[in-house]
């Protein structure tokens, strides 16, 4: 049964500094697992269907997979420009990851709701390991939003409702142990990690959450119901060496 418990980081008093560094631990996991690799062939998917060049990313965190994504895409022969968004945007992750890509990618510093895109932002709309945090009727929100709009988009969860998650409870000892590899060093890091853990703490609570609001793929395929035409496409693919599963919806207009 899915629990829609209150993630720490979606609470617009928790502090900023906290949350920008708990997005910075998430994007600093997710780069490491490369499951960059896994999601790369069903955006190729949709990009192709949709004859898109752009990619507007939804609720971008730390920026999560998406420049070894863009990056992968520009190997196989597929170059294309990401825009980085968010309801709270992390601007110095998202600076960061700009001046990475070599004007791959770009970000917007104003808050965007994934619910209510504003029309100037184009591109195949993408969510990577955000889609949980939406309640039912806010998330079917967002993908008839992309309906009407005649807009492509791929949504892609690590979270997981099943025993496979049960690693997220080492997360504390994770966060303590990987904090000294982390780029760029920062004071405030150490302090928030160590000296007084809250960013270990967030990640704790919030991972275990994130696990209790994921949706199945037949979930998500009720929540497409009643949308504008669109070709839609659920499932799950394996990564980690078949020790994990990524869930997936995307979606194009007929």
């Amino acid at each position: 049964m899915r629990l829609h418990l209150f993630e720490l980081e979606d609470q617009s008093w928790f502090p900023a500094a906290v949350r920008d560094l708990a997005t910075d631990y998430l994007q600093f996991i997710q780069t490491r697992m490369r499951i960059d690799r896994a999601m790369s062939p069903l955006v190729r998917r949709v990009l192709e269907r949709s004859a898109a060049t752009q990619i507007l990313d939804l609720c971008s965190g730390g920026s999560g997979p998406l420049l070894l994504l863009v990056q992968d895409l520009a190997d196989g022969g597929m170059p294309i420009h990401a825009t980085l968004t968010d309801l709270f945007p992390n601007i110095p992750a998202f600076a960061k990851i700009a001046a990475a890509s070599r004007g791959l990618i770009g970000f917007e510093p104003s808050p965007v709701d994934a619910r209510r895109v504003p029309a100037h932002l184009e591109g195949v709309r993408t969510i990577f390991n955000g889609f949980h945090h939406f309640r039912p009727a806010d998330a079917r929100s967002v993908l008839h939003a992309a309906a009407s709009a005649r807009k492509p988009i791929a949504i892609v969860e690590v979270s997981e409702r099943s025993f496979r998650t049960l690693p997220v409870l080492l997360t504390p000892l994770v966060v303590w142990l990987v904090t000294p590899f982390m780029r760029p060093f920062l004071w405030r890091r150490l302090f928030w990690t160590y000296l007084l853990p809250l960013v270990p703490l967030t990640c704790l609570w919030d991972g275990i959450v994130s696990q209790l609001r994921a949706y199945t793929s037949d979930e998500l395929r009720q929540l497409c119901e009643g949308s504008e035409p669109m070709a839609w496409e659920t499932g799950q693919i394996p990564i980690a060496k078949g020790r994990g599963r990524l869930t997936y919806l995307i979606g194009c207009p007929v």
